[in-house]
């Protein structure tokens, strides 16, 4: 059954109003009809199951049959800041963070970060990867679209971390599996986490003591492999979700 999200405010006692892109994915993309039945979440903790009951040029109203506090989310909030990485690695990044549960994706302009994004074209980037965001939190059956937020530079970066609960910094020079266990077996449901990510060419030492002088980061080993960029933060968002999946 297909996924979609509404306002609160466009959702009424028996009837939810789809507007904007949804109504033409549903009528010329899923060719969907009368009477098909759909999801519609409220991006808090309510799940609607509905069946279209109008179609117009730009509204479909569908009628509710019944409400559902569905539990599809992670007790925790997880917050990835990745290190701009080159190319379209981003949108692969995105989606599949989504996938795995992320609350926030922060793309983050380190050191060494090849990548420089314009005004402009960090608008234009946003945009896209905001909408890859909802696309992934459709398949994935997620209650709400996880935000991706504006460009920071890693100092702001770490003063945004340094709110949270939990910072992980995964760092190729560090050691010790044995402690990188027991920090991720000491985080709790309900811990907000962040999750420090560095680009192709990893973090500057002077950027990982920033991090856990700035935000009380806890600097650990992904392990005797070096991971891509693309693959370090999935890595650890797996390992989270599979130990706070209730």
């Amino acid at each position: 059954m297909y996924r979609f999200f509404a306002d609160p405010a466009q959702i009424g006692e028996k009837q939810i109003s789809i507007t904007g892109s949804d109504v033409n994915h549903i009528k010329n993309v899923l060719r969907m009809r009368q009477g098909e039945e759909i999801l519609i979440s409220d991006g808090g903790s309510k799940e609607y199951t509905c069946y279209i009951q109008e179609l117009h040029e730009e509204e479909i109203l569908a009628h509710i049959m019944y409400v559902q506090e569905a539990g599809y989310e992670l007790p925790s909030k997880l917050y990835l800041f990745q290190g701009l990485p080159k190319g379209d690695k981003m949108e692969l990044i995105i989606q599949k963070a989504v996938e795995l549960g992320v609350h926030q994706v922060i793309p983050v302009a380190s050191k060494r970060a090849v990548v420089k994004l314009d005004k402009k074209k960090e608008e234009k980037k946003l945009a896209r990867w905001q909408a890859i965001a909802e696309s992934a939190a459709k398949q994935s059956k997620r209650m709400y679209i996880p935000e991706i937020k504006g460009v920071m530079n890693f100092q702001e970066a770490v003063q945004y971390g340094a709110q949270l609960d939990v910072v992980l910094l995964p760092y190729e020079l560090a050691k010790d599996m044995k402690h990188t266990r027991e920090i991720l077996g000491q985080i709790a449901r309900g811990q907000s986490v962040g999750i420090f990510i560095g680009p192709e060419g990893g973090f500057e030492e002077e950027e990982v003591k920033l991090a856990v002088s700035g935000a009380d980061a806890q600097v650990i080993t992904l392990g005797k492999r070096i991971l891509r960029t693309e693959t370090a933060g999935l890595a650890v968002l797996s390992v989270l979700m599979f130990a706070l999946e209730e």
